[in-house]
């Protein structure tokens, strides 16, 4: 019991740290750099961000006032232990947004420099709430609402054509000027490109398929090269219908040059498949959540 206690606590302070860190990047990336470089921005901050240059509304009361109605129709969809913990977020980067963001020097230096600060901070921030398992709310209950009603549409679409209508209205409504698009553009990219890297990249890596005379060998020569272990598959040609060998291993994206010098030594006529793996999760890679950080191979990597 007093471990579970312990565990709870841990945990409860982990979300709480990624919170104030990822609302000081989000508020920065926002207030300091967006705001006043006019930047349109995407999701209820940017909505925000043109209720604070037309009527000077603080960005962060206006993010949790946005967010109330939505929240309370999107309840039931996104559960209950999501919904507590978004709102713990979503309160959390709204007072950073209004009370911290403005103790920082405003940036009023090149626009695109501002626009490539704004996608950092801002994607490094998301990231590490994100990988918290909560979110800032608004856009992404959205998302995932329509998601939970419509499971035929991706993510991915949905966000986009969210976005865009967003920063079309930021940029008609705020500065009129086709630039502020653009950037508004080139800093929503930013944002999924650093997201995308923070939460999948640290753990990607390759996932060979090798299709060989030689499979044990092979194995065995891999595990030399690298210190990684593979898994073989059986497998039947479609057109010979004979049986084939198929070693399957993943590595991180160090070791696959050396993981193809070990397949080529063994069997030259071997037929190696190499694909990008997103995440690795597992034995000799990153841990599952809950679960305690695995070693590193043999070689350290």
């Amino acid at each position: 019991m007093k471990q579970n206690h312990i565990r709870h606590l841990k945990k409860w302070s982990a979300d709480i740290a990624a919170d104030l860190l990822g609302g000081i990047l989000i508020a920065v990336g926002t207030y300091n750099f967006a705001a006043m470089a006019q930047f349109p921005m995407a999701g209820l901050t940017g909505i925000s961000l043109i209720f604070y240059h037309l009527f000077g509304l603080p960005i962060g009361r206006t993010v949790i006032l946005l967010n109330l109605p939505i929240a309370a129709l999107c309840f039931r969809i996104l559960g209950r232990r999501f919904f507590l913990c978004s709102v713990r977020t979503i309160i959390i980067t709204s007072l950073i947004m209004d009370y911290a963001a403005p103790l920082f020097p405003v940036y009023s230096g090149d626009r695109m420099l501002a626009a490539i600060c704004t996608g950092v901070f801002s994607g490094l921030g998301y990231a590490l709430i994100y990988m918290r398992d909560s979110s800032t709310g608004g856009e992404d209950f959205i998302m995932l609402s329509v998601r939970a009603l419509h499971p035929h549409l991706s993510l991915g679409k949905i966000s986009f054509a969210l976005d865009a209508v967003i920063v079309f209205l930021g940029t008609l409504i705020v500065s009129g000027d086709m630039d502020s698009m653009i950037y508004g553009m080139i800093v929503t990219f930013l944002m999924a490109v650093v997201m995308d890297k923070v939460m999948y990249g640290i753990s990607a890596g390759k996932m060979a398929l090798i299709i060989t005379e030689h499979a044990r060998e092979t194995a065995e020569a891999i595990d030399a090269a690298t210190g990684r272990g593979c898994t073989f598959l059986k497998a039947e040609g479609s057109y010979s219908r004979e049986e084939k060998d198929v070693v399957m291993c993943a590595c991180s994206n160090k070791q696959m040059y050396r993981i193809r010098n070990a397949v080529r030594a063994v069997d030259p006529n071997a037929f190696l498949i190499i694909m990008e793996s997103n995440e690795v999760v597992g034995e000799g890679f990153r841990s599952a959540p809950g679960q305690p950080p695995t070693l590193p191979d043999a070689h350290g990597e």
